[in-house]
């Protein structure tokens, strides 16, 4: 298969590798939107700056220039950019006939829209999805076992990303339900946040426990408000992408809880990143969009207070733990 990977990230240079080793002979083109990024990366022939050592494949090409153009011969189109620019990337693929998948989490800063109902707004003629799940880029890279969700309304879409991917290294499920895999993508950073605090803080395990299992909740309360499946969060994009993200060491939303318990800025646990942390900037349209819907999200709006410097970390806890008893349901 012809694949064109848009957008050298971690995320999308580490899919690009993946698909690049698949036995079934992928053709594989990552596109950088810097040219000597392109140049070097195809020189050094790994991605230096987000996943150095990893070597890539001969079946993987680094290009920079036209992506129009590039993608218009590719047979599966991958956008690997972060979700602010999702809606320029889907307006100038609004014309091609490929599948196209996202593997951006979040909501969209001012519109509050989810990535498909992005690409209903720009390209709604567009065979599209999204390939999301529990996943390190250093581990997919790697070749070290993961599983994703490939969700589209669109069968074509399912099929091309299982084939695509699909291998001993990366199962590659599939599912109808792309409201709850992008519900839970987008809001299990956020919770990741908070989680990141409890354990800098050294809350201890059962705050962690409570904080992660009580964040499925909301979690699950947005994503059923706005028509996804229950079953979909407990399955890899909801409670595993969540357990994932909230735990683990390569998380950067959780790395940002951890250094704002440390005292510091918001500003200066950004930039200390080196990479985005998506939590970070869909925090409040996940709140706007909880609110909206009648959702009530206690966790999240903490996160949002934090970051918005209204609340402290210490003040946060006891926040939430101040609230008002209640029956233990979604």
């Amino acid at each position: 298969m012809k694949i064109v990977v848009l957008g050298a990230g971690a995320w999308g240079t580490a899919l690009a590798v993946s698909a690049a080793a698949h036995a079934g002979g992928n053709a594989v083109t990552l596109w950088a939107r810097d040219e000597q990024q392109a140049a070097a990366m195809q020189a050094a022939r790994c991605n230096q700056r987000y996943l150095p050592g990893l070597a890539f494949a001969p079946a993987l090409q680094v290009v920079a220039g036209d992506a129009r153009a590039l993608a218009a011969s590719a047979e599966l189109i991958v956008i690997g950019t972060p979700m602010a620019a999702l809606r320029g990337m889907l307006q100038l693929l609004k014309d091609s006939q490929a599948p196209i998948a996202w593997l951006c989490k979040g909501f969209e800063a001012g519109t509050g829209l989810m990535a498909h109902e992005v690409c209903a707004e720009v390209a709604p003629q567009l065979a599209s999805g999204v390939l999301s799940g529990p996943s390190f880029a250093q581990e997919v890279a790697r070749a070290q076992p993961t599983a994703l969700v490939a969700a589209s309304r669109h069968a074509s879409v399912r099929d091309a990303l299982v084939q695509a991917f699909h291998g001993p290294s990366l199962r590659v499920y599939a599912s109808e339900d792309i409201v709850g895999v992008e519900v839970g993508g987008a809001v299990k950073n956020v919770l990741a946040i908070a989680t990141g605090l409890c354990d800098g803080l050294q809350l201890g395990l059962n705050a962690r426990a409570a904080l992660i299992t009580r964040g499925l909740a909301e979690m699950t309360r947005l994503g059923l408000a706005l028509g996804a499946r229950t079953d979909t969060f407990m399955g890899l994009s909801g409670l595993g992408d969540l357990v994932l993200t909230a735990t683990g060491d390569l998380s950067r939303n959780r790395r940002v809880g951890l250094l704002l318990a440390d005292g510091k800025s918001l500003q200066q646990a950004v930039d200390s990143l080196g990479h985005v942390a998506e939590g970070v900037y869909s925090a409040r349209t996940v709140v706007q969009r909880a609110r909206a819907a009648g959702v009530e999200m206690p966790i999240a709006e903490c996160v949002v207070a934090l970051l918005d410097g209204r609340l402290h970390a210490a003040d946060a806890v006891a926040r939430l733990m101040e609230r008002e008893p209640t029956v233990e349901r979604r």
